[in-house]
């Protein structure tokens, strides 16, 4: 056998460091599950989730002839629970508001597709297609309160594919048509406080616009927020202070990276570092969310990537886990979206795979997208006392699994009589709350008992409702 020389094993060993990926770490799968196998070169696109009245957690992912819904609750049942088909697209997109998900596509004339979610976990039910006059199609959708972002629509909607805004707040099911930012193409937006951070991909740049009023859109300002290309701000995540703005820049040359703004002053935003991941230096950058101290991102060949973002300007790279393992090169495949659920499950969307379900081996806390909190694993089985009490008509009911655990909570009046069944599944590990609306049952005024039985575990505790 030919001696190598260290010099060329050194050598190899660093030309291929970018292309090796490093075994995952701090997180363990749960469940990979490709729902939709098509013979596509892009199977799968965007993924969101939704969280039921009942703690239940619903995967959603999108791919080229479809949507598909996928039960996560049970880490040892993850299963696809309906599918609604679209038209052929590459890029599927979706948002939920109330029980209802939002669905968008760039295939010609598919306009906004409407779930119910309510009928979950038995069926999600197609509402309809809803198309504003002359809206074709959308890139991207996004939701703040009961409203949706359309991004990237169709230019004769759209002037430029910029923004468009439908109200969801009198009727989710016949959205509104409002305003319109007409000023510059939007690839992405994000939405806090009725200010709306817009990315314009195609100039390299982040518009700020104030969108109190819906109607009428005026922009604050436009900054370069990758002042190297043209081509570039993918999409954006506010930090939960609003001081710090993290872009993405979908570029393969150089290759993209993640990019840290202070945007502490909107007439003085400066740029105060960047970040890519662990040993690699290939890939690029997608999508980013932010939960509290975390952010999590989808980056392409490398992965789900997890950071913690404590110190916003110095982000620390503290799990990931690659769902693309055949190569870390500048391909745009691989993780395609990434989000977080309140039990701390994290879900990617591989654009060659279909849905990942990982966890971190640490906890993580933080609010995130929708107000929640990712939870802690509790040492004990416990209820807590109903909020509000009194209540009128709808309170919460909130409780915590130290284990995988069959679950049953129920409602009953002060002669025993069952009058509600609000949960009999079975739960992962975790914290959950409960939404208990009495309307639903018909319930007068009065006192009313809550038992929750886990494992053997039982408690009881009162609530009052008063009309």
């Amino acid at each position: 056998m030919k001696k190598i020389s260290a010099a060329l094993v050194l050598t190899f060993l660093f030309a291929n460091i970018s292309f090796s990926q490093l075994a995952d770490f701090n997180t363990h799968l749960i469940k990979h599950l490709n729902p939709r196998p098509t013979s596509f070169q892009y199977k799968y696109s965007a993924c969101w989730g939704y969280t039921a009245p009942d703690g239940r957690e619903y995967a959603i992912i999108g791919c080229q002839p479809g949507t598909s819904f996928i039960d996560i609750t049970d880490s040892s049942g993850i299963t696809e629970v309906g599918f609604v088909a679209g038209s052929t697209s590459e890029w599927r997109e979706m948002k939920v508001y109330s029980h209802y998900a939002y669905i968008v596509s760039e295939a010609s004339n598919s306009g906004v597709q409407i779930v119910d979610l309510q009928y979950l976990p038995d069926s999600v039910h197609y509402v309809k297609k809803f198309s504003a006059p002359s809206h074709s199609r959308t890139h991207s959708i996004s939701q703040s309160g009961p409203y949706l972002y359309l991004n990237g629509a169709n230019s004769s909607f759209v002037g430029n594919g910029g923004i468009a805004i439908l109200d969801l707040s009198v009727d989710p099911e016949n959205p509104v048509l409002r305003g319109k930012w007409t000023t510059d193409y939007v690839h992405d937006c994000r939405v806090l406080n009725d200010t709306i951070w817009a990315s314009n991909i195609y100039t390299g740049k982040t518009s700020i616009i104030n969108a109190t009023n819906k109607t009428s859109l005026s922009t604050i300002r436009t900054f370069n927020s990758y002042p190297i290309s043209t081509i570039s701000t993918h999409n954006c995540a506010l930090t939960t202070d609003r001081n710090y703005l993290y872009t993405t820049n979908e570029i393969d040359n150089p290759p993209g990276q993640l990019f840290i703004w202070n945007v502490q002053d909107l007439n003085s935003i400066s740029f105060v570092g960047q970040w890519q991941p662990t040993g690699l230096t290939t890939t690029i950058v997608h999508n980013v969310e932010i939960y509290g101290n975390y952010a999590v991102v989808a980056h392409y060949t490398a992965g789900i990537r997890v950071l913690d973002i404590s110190n916003p300007v110095a982000p620390v790279e503290v799990a990931w886990y690659d769902t693309y393992k055949r190569d870390n090169t500048t391909d745009y495949l691989g993780c395609w979206g990434v989000f977080m659920f309140p039990s701390g499950k994290i879900i990617g969307s591989d654009t060659d795979s279909g849905l990942y379900v990982i966890k971190t081996d640490f906890t993580i806390t933080g609010t995130g997208t929708g107000g929640y909190t990712s939870s802690i694993v509790p040492e004990k089985y416990s209820l807590d006392q109903n909020f509000p009490n009194p209540f009128n008509p709808s309170t919460k009911i909130s409780f915590s699994l130290p284990s995988n655990s069959n679950v049953t909570l129920n409602i009953y009046s002060t002669s025993g009589k069952q009058v509600a069944e609000l949960l009999n599944d079975r739960r992962d590990a975790g914290n959950y709350e409960v939404n208990f609306d009495a309307s639903k049952y018909g319930l007068s005024s009065g006192v009313y008992y809550y038992t929750f039985k886990a494992n053997g575990f039982s408690e009881t505790k009162k609530m009052l409702m008063i009309k």
